[in-house]
C-alpha cells in the first residue's frame, strides 16, 4: 500500500521513521529546535548515512550547517505515517484484562485509541473492571463500519487467529497487529505486523549465550 503519487517506502524505513519521530518528540520536549543528522542518527541508533537516505523520501530537506528543523521534520514524518489525527483501533482478544493495561499503556499520548474490544464471550467473568466496551464478535461488522475502523490488534490463540483475521478483512480492516503465533494469510492490500514473543526470545537467547 502506498500513497498516490508518492514512492513506496520500504518497510524497514517506515519502522525507522517511527524511531525518528520518537527521538524528535524528546528533542521538542527539551525545547531543541534544530538537530544535525549526526545527532539524530546517534539518538535513534542508526548511521548518519542511513538516516539521510531515509529522509530522501521527503525530497530535499534540512539546511547544510544547521541541520533539520525539529518541528518541521516531526510534522513531515507524522503526515507520512498518518498519525496527525487520532485513529480508532479495536482489540480482538482473550483475557482482555491483562492485554488492556499492556496495550493501552503503550498507546498513551500517541495517535491511536483502542475504542472497543471483541470477545467470543463478552460476558465472561473478569478479574478487573474494563473501562472499554466489550462486544460480541457478531457485532464486529456494524461497529467497524460505523466507526471507520481500519486497524485491529489480535491477541487470540493460534487456532482462532486466521478466522478472526478473515472476519476483520471482510469488515474492511486494512492493518492487523498480530500477537498470535501463526502466519496469517490475508489479501495483498492488507498489512499484517507480527509480534511473536517466542521468536524474539529465541533471538535474545542466541546473543546471550556464553
Amino acid at each position: 500500500m502506498k500513497k498516490p503519487n508518492r514512492p513506496a517506502i520500504p518497510r524497514k524505513t517506515v519502522y525507522r521513521l517511527s524511531l525518528y519521530l520518537r527521538c524528535l518528540a524528546r528533542l521538542k520536549d527539551n525545547n531543541i529546535q534544530t538537530v544535525s543528522s549526526e545527532t539524530l542518527a546517534k539518538v535513534a541508533g542508526v548511521k548518519p548515512t542511513q538516516l539521510r537516505k531515509d529522509l530522501t523520501y521527503f525530497g530535499q530537506f534540512g539546511t547544510r550547517g544547521l541541520g533539520y528543523d525539529v518541528a518541521a521534520l516531526s510534522q513531515m514524518i507524522s503526515d507520512e505515517l498518518g498519525t496527525t489525527s487520532l485513529q480508532p483501533v479495536i482489540l480482538v482478544a482473550l483475557a482482555i484484562s491483562g492485554w488492556r493495561s499492556f496495550l493501552i499503556g503503550g498507546l498513551k499520548k500517541k495517535a491511536f485509541e483502542i475504542i472497543a474490544a471483541f470477545d467470543i464471550d463478552p460476558n465472561r467473568p473478569r478479574d478487573k473492571e474494563i473501562n472499554l466496551p466489550i462486544l460480541g464478535m457478531e457485532e464486529l461488522p456494524e461497529f467497524v463500519q460505523n466507526h471507520h475502523v481500519k486497524m485491529a490488534i489480535v491477541t487470540v490463540p493460534a487456532v482462532a487467529a486466521q478466522e478472526v483475521a478473515n472476519s476483520l478483512v471482510q469488515c474492511g480492516v486494512m492493518g492487523i497487529l498480530n500477537f498470535a503465533p501463526i502466519v496469517l494469510h490475508v489479501p495483498e492490500d492488507v498489512m499484517v505486523n507480527n509480534v511473536n514473543l517466542a521468536i524474539e526470545l529465541e533471538n535474545l537467547s542466541y546473543f546471550i549465550q556464553q
